[in-house]
């Protein structure tokens, strides 16, 4: 099984982008738990939930995994939580950086911060967006793992993020 995430700054599109990549490569699309359990939490986060939302988001990409076509796209992954640990709380706990290490994607694709940002409550830092695109950068290149960028708006950019799979998974 190929397993692709779709991961990025806040409002770049991933959610959007991981659902199309799911509906048109036929298999099912892994979303972000943080969306569901932050619902509540008024954007007062802790070290703790964050963790809570490490385990969540792990367990929801295991129990969808023998539903996947040999393909999973992942809506985000647990990286996630470690750049928001850093950012956060100054560090990450070791069980999260140990699990990064172990758990292997095969490709990612990283989402351009071209968007417009869009307000959600459940986004924080409209004016860091540029920060955590060098943060996604550096953590990708630091597992060595293959991604590309993916910028364009609207159709573009869902064709773009088609065509690098399609061309990845060749």
């Amino acid at each position: 099984m190929k397993k692709i995430a779709v991961v990025g700054p806040e409002s770049t599109g991933k959610s959007t982008i991981a659902q199309y990549l799911a509906n048109s490569l036929g298999t099912v699309c892994v979303p972000e738990y943080a969306r569901y359990y932050c619902k509540n939490l008024n954007n007062q986060y802790t070290l703790q939930d964050e963790v809570n939302m490490f385990y969540g988001q792990l367990a929801l990409e295991e129990a969808l995994v023998p539903l996947a076509q040999n393909i999973l796209v992942c809506d985000t992954t647990i990286m996630t939580v470690k750049i928001w640990c850093d950012h956060l709380f100054g560090n990450t706990p070791a069980i999260v950086t140990e699990e990064i290490k172990n758990r292997a994607y095969d490709f990612y694709l990283l989402m351009d911060i071209d968007l417009p940002w869009q307000d959600d409550p459940l986004r924080d830092f409209p004016k860091e967006r540029e920060h955590f695109m060098e943060v996604w950068k550096n953590e990708l290149d630091g597992l060595g793992t293959p991604y590309i960028i993916i910028s364009g708006t609207g159709n573009v950019r869902s064709e773009n993020a088609l065509a690098a799979v399609q061309q990845y998974l060749q």
